[in-house]
């Protein structure tokens, strides 16, 4: 009987500007939004969330959805990297983390919230902050709210589109600066670049709504901005479809990424929805893998899967037929943070690990860690 190698544990090298970037495996973590940064300022939580996390035998971590602009966080307790101070908080708990564990390379994505920005933390409701609570003024490519009781964004003008866009543009120069391996922008869950690809929240009337080329002109505008300034491994995330008839769906999604190819984009990562109260998911294990074999297939993208994914043979199924090239996880991390080596364990695989921890596997799986040093970096 022939044994076939683990694709889950197999190098895999990113070509870019910069010149490649070989990751040990193809699993990522894919970004986890925490509320824990103080007026955008990485905290102590964040050097224990991601210190625990580059240990997890991961071969990409991924920070969370990192605001390009005040006004485009989340929430008031979401991280931020738009100015001299931000970028100081999250280079100082990015380095300490980074110095207690192994060479794992780290990507970030820059986003902006549109008219989902302003709210409440998830576990206090997550509606609109009014101003009396501490909310403020969103912005969407319309004046149409996320949900029918709630208060329209501002219609973007061409100079709020512009600001925005240097502002994704600023903030991968100061990712750059922090020797971020990689940049994800955020395209998905019913944020502001999603915003403009997606019908049920654009319906401008220039040359920037109305028909699919309209639709994608900005997001690809930002994208393009960015590769100008940024020659690392540089992707997108995105929601593949709004799960509404007649909306964003796959196959334009898949045009998209074509047009991304085209302009320099080295990785699409493929989620879906968020952007309408009215979306039908069906949700199971791998809904959403067929979509990344689809764009996979159609712009020969790079491509991450994700969603529902949680076991180690699921995720090397996912690879061994070729749907996608990297296995994404998020909440499966935030359970187990060591999933990496249980994968590991299960496949026959090996990931890097502080040596200090050497000693708590059990017997059977003692050839799981590969020879790294603590404080690589």
């Amino acid at each position: 009987m022939l044994l076939r190698m683990s694709l889950l544990f197999t190098p895999l090298t990113i070509p870019s500007p910069r010149g490649g970037l070989t990751l040990p495996n193809r699993i990522v973590i894919a970004p986890m939004c925490q509320y824990q940064a103080i007026d955008g300022e990485a905290t102590d939580w964040h050097l224990m969330h991601w210190g625990n996390l580059l240990n997890s035998g991961a071969g990409l971590f991924t920070i969370e959805a990192t605001g390009v602009l005040p006004e485009g966080r989340i929430t008031p307790a979401c991280l931020g990297l738009w100015d001299d101070r931000t970028e100081a908080a999250l280079a100082d708990k990015l380095h300490r983390a980074r110095k207690l564990a192994p060479a794992i390379p780290v990507c970030i994505q820059l986003a902006h919230a549109g008219r989902k920005a302003s709210s409440n933390l998830p576990w206090q409701g997550g509606q609109l902050l009014r101003a009396v609570d501490g909310g403020w003024e969103t912005f969407g490519p319309s004046a149409l709210p996320q949900l029918p009781a709630e208060p329209p964004p501002s219609e973007l003008d061409f100079a709020g589109m512009d600001r925005i866009k240097h502002a994704f543009v600023d903030a991968a120069k100061r990712a750059d600066r922090l020797g971020m391996e990689a940049i994800e922008i955020h395209s998905a869950h019913g944020y502001l670049l999603h915003e403009f690809l997606s019908p049920i929240a654009n319906q401008r009337q220039d040359a920037y709504g109305g028909n699919f080329e309209n639709r994608i002109r900005f997001p690809l505008e930002v994208f393009a901005a960015v590769r100008a300034v940024f020659n690392g491994v540089l992707g997108l995330r995105i929601s593949a479809s709004d799960w509404v008839d007649g909306a964003w769906d796959v196959n334009q999604s898949a045009e998209f990424a074509k047009r991304l190819k085209a302009l320099g984009c080295d990785f699409i990562h493929v989620s879906s929805g968020g952007v309408s109260p009215q979306q039908k998911i069906a949700l199971g294990p791998n809904y959403q893998v067929g979509f990344a074999q689809q764009i996979r297939k159609t712009s020969g993208l790079l491509t991450i899967a994700v969603g529902l994914i949680t076991d180690p043979h699921q995720a090397e199924a996912i690879l061994q037929n070729v749907e996608a090239d990297l296995v994404g996880l998020a909440r499966a991390f935030l359970y187990q943070p060591r999933w990496g080596w249980q994968a590991a364990a299960a496949l026959g695989g090996e990931v890097q690990a502080n040596p200090v921890y050497w000693r708590s596997l059990p017997r059977e799986a003692h050839s799981v860690f590969g020879k790294v040093a603590v404080g690589t970096r």
